[in-house]
């Protein structure tokens, strides 16, 4: 999937537009020239791709309403931290581990 195709689904699952560039650790006036077709550098298109991947599975396991409280929320298998948190540092790694554990402990 193009990267502009993933920036656009990301902006209407988050809601805003401010919430993505949040997110991502960018000014929302990055996100508005990279919707209106200035080229994105590779880390900032990494960093698309990992939250595109966190998004999936959160969507897969909450819903909708649920997945914005869980990116905000304490979470115990982040070391009561907020998922945001990890995704603001480039952490995706962690987050995607705590939604799989969720995930199997929701379904065991």
């Amino acid at each position: 999937m193009a990267t502009l195709v993933k920036i656009r689904a990301l902006r209407k699952d988050l809601g805003t537009q401010s919430r993505l560039a949040e997110l991502l650790g960018v000014s929302r006036s990055r996100v508005t020239r990279w919707l209106d077709g200035e080229g994105i550098d590779e880390t900032n298109a990494d960093r698309i791709d990992q939250l595109e991947l966190v998004m999936a599975m959160a969507f897969r396991t909450y819903e909708p309403e649920a997945v914005r409280a869980w990116l905000t929320g304490l979470n115990p298998l982040l070391g009561y931290r907020q998922p945001i948190w990890f995704i603001r540092q480039g952490r995706f790694e962690e987050v995607v581990a705590a939604l799989r554990q969720e995930r199997a402990g929701s379904f065991a």
